[in-house]
């Protein structure tokens, strides 16, 4: 169905527009979209207005829509303007065809179109409501994220922080760990020597240049073999007044436990760090250090404090060592024989101390008359070191001696020394050779106790080791008889007596040793021997000492019948 009017004026267009509304009222379109077919249509016919003319408005509803289209009257080429809006419900028949005229038609038109608008307005009412609450959600929303942020950056500063102190608690551990290990390792490398030089030579290696840029080591008891003496900062010499370590700079060091003086006027642009060496009585002197950069990290400090009183220990136990090693090797050699002078029988001794450890004290041997002529020769090894070794051994050489005063063959003698040893020392033992030489006889009577063989070079170089059945050890807890050996003796024959330390090796054993002695005796030609039997004993000593760490004492003694004898005379 289709209904057309004619538009010229102001109130065409507005019967028209009221038609147009109750039309869709009729046909049931829904409230929001007369409303949008009402703005529309009032907008197109005012622009018609403005234009001029006539036009004409057609509205046609169909099944379930309703077309209106405004275009100009009569056809001038215009398109058509045209709107289509959809009618949920059927048509009202009773519309009538035409548009009143009177008022009550126009008004209640208009009171349709403001009940239209008044449900516009609530439904947008609404949608502001609903709008509100999304923009109030939105900002809720806004708000939590910004506090999420800020908490998230809170946490990344706190993570950050954490990450940061655990970083410096690693380097301080590592640090830490750094300085135990070096403290660890140089406590080992000065302990691991008894000599004190060599722990004053060794200071300044591990220091420099970790820790410190120069090293000086003051040692008191050392400055009256300096000519002259060297000067020392007054840090120095207070720290060895007080016994405190004392830091000398234009600043104050800070370090624990260190006091602070004025810059040194030897070193006035460096700081120094003079720490004493001390022991139980005093000190033994400063160590003067320069740092390596500015100034010293107190840990460091407290560190290089810590190995100074270790190489203060390792010096006194090194000066303590060295001193009884000198009152060990004095006594020794004080107590060893000037050797006899006999016609045709030479005799050359040969003493080396040990060079590591204090091994001295433990080896000796003697030579010496008995009243019928005979000439006593012995070499002996008391077991230990050091003073105790060296006065047992003295004790031994004395009561040999007055045993020998009796007469009595080596055997004999032995067996004495071995019943006096077991009751003055029950702990203690001792091996020992000893070989007697009778003055008109050509005949060599010897007896051992527990000691390596002798070795025997016959005239014509043949070597032979006498190695028949010895005694066991003096002062064992065994009663023993020990037993006599003899063996001929001729013009030329040479005897090596000796001691452990010269032929016995700890990866060896002691059997390679004794042919590498008997090897050296033999390659000697009688005349070599004759005439500088002295020399002849460094020839030896040399190649059987090159493989040797000289961990123990050394005593050979030879003793030669010349050649030219004819026989043997021993004594006056």
């Amino acid at each position: 169905m289709m209904r057309t009017w004619q538009i010229s004026t102001v109130t065409d267009a507005a019967r028209a527009r009221i038609a147009a509304a109750r039309l869709a009222a009729a046909s049931g379109v829904a409230p929001l979209e007369r409303t949008r077919l009402a703005t529309a249509l009032s907008g197109r016919l005012r622009q018609c207005l403005t234009k001029g003319g006539t036009w004409r408005l057609a509205l046609e509803t169909d099944e379930g829509s309703l077309r209106v289209e405004v275009a100009p009257h009569p056809a001038a080429g215009e398109p058509p303007w045209q709107v289509v809006v959809a009618c949920p419900e059927p048509s009202d028949p009773a519309v009538p065809g035409g548009v009143a005229d009177d008022a009550s038609v126009l008004a209640e038109a208009l009171l349709g179109a403001d009940e239209d608008t008044s449900l516009v307005l609530d439904r947008l009412a609404e949608q502001e409501e609903l709008v509100a609450f999304h923009r109030e959600e939105l900002h809720q929303t806004n708000q939590g994220v910004l506090a999420l942020h800020a908490e998230l950056d809170a946490a990344g500063r706190a993570q950050r922080e954490a990450f940061a102190a655990e970083r410096a608690a690693r380097q301080e551990a590592e640090s830490a760990r750094r300085r135990l290990t070096f403290l660890a390792d140089a406590s080992a490398v000065l302990t691991a020597s008894l000599n004190h030089e060599e722990i004053v030579r060794r200071l300044p290696e591990l220091l420099v240049p970790e820790y410190a840029d120069a090293v000086d080591v003051w040692l008191f008891d050392a400055e009256e073999d300096r000519r002259p003496s060297a000067p020392h900062p007054a840090a120095a010499v207070v720290a060895a007044r007080t016994g405190r370590p004392q830091y000398a700079a234009d600043h104050p060091g800070g370090l624990p436990g260190v006091d602070d003086q004025p810059p040194s006027a030897l070193h006035p642009d460096r700081p120094l760090l003079c720490v004493p060496l001390p022991t139980r009585r005093a000190p033994l002197g400063v160590l003067t250090l320069t740092p390596p950069g500015g100034r010293w990290n107190p840990d460091d400090a407290v560190m290089l404090i810590e190995l100074t009183r270790r190489a203060s220990i390792a010096l006194d136990n090194a000066r303590r060592f060295e001193h009884n090693r000198d009152i060990a090797e004095t006594l020794q050699r004080a107590l060893l024989t000037e050797l006899p002078t006999t016609p045709g029988l030479r005799l050359a001794a040969r003493y080396l101390p040990a060079t590591y450890g204090l091994n001295i004290g433990g080896d000796w041997y003697d030579a010496f008359r008995q009243p019928d002529g005979s000439l006593i020769t012995v070499i002996g090894d008391v077991t230990g070191h050091g003073l105790h070794a060296a006065v047992m051994m003295s004790q031994l050489r004395t009561a040999l001696r007055a045993y020998a005063v009796d007469g009595g063959s080596p055997g004999v003698l032995l067996t004495r020394l071995h019943t006096f040893l077991h009751h003055l020392q029950p702990d203690l033992y001792a091996t020992a050779v000893i070989a007697r030489f009778q003055p008109g006889e050509p005949v060599l009577t010897w007896a051992a106790a527990g000691h390596p063989p002798p070795v025997l070079r016959d005239p014509d170089g043949r070597v032979h080791t006498l190695d028949a059945k010895p005694g066991a050890m003096l002062g064992i807890p065994l009663r023993q008889e020990i037993a006599d050996h003899t063996v001929p003796l001729e013009p030329g024959s040479t005897l090596a007596l000796y001691t452990d330390g010269l032929v016995e090796r700890r990866a060896q054993g002691i059997d390679p040793g004794i042919e590498r002695l008997a090897a050296a005796l033999g390659a000697f030609r009688t005349e070599e021997l004759d005439a500088d039997l002295g020399g002849s004993a460094e020839r030896i000593l040399d190649p059987m000492l090159s493989d040797s760490e000289r961990d123990d004492d050394v005593c050979l003694l030879l003793c030669h019948i010349d050649s030219r004898t004819a026989r043997v005379t021993v004594g006056s």
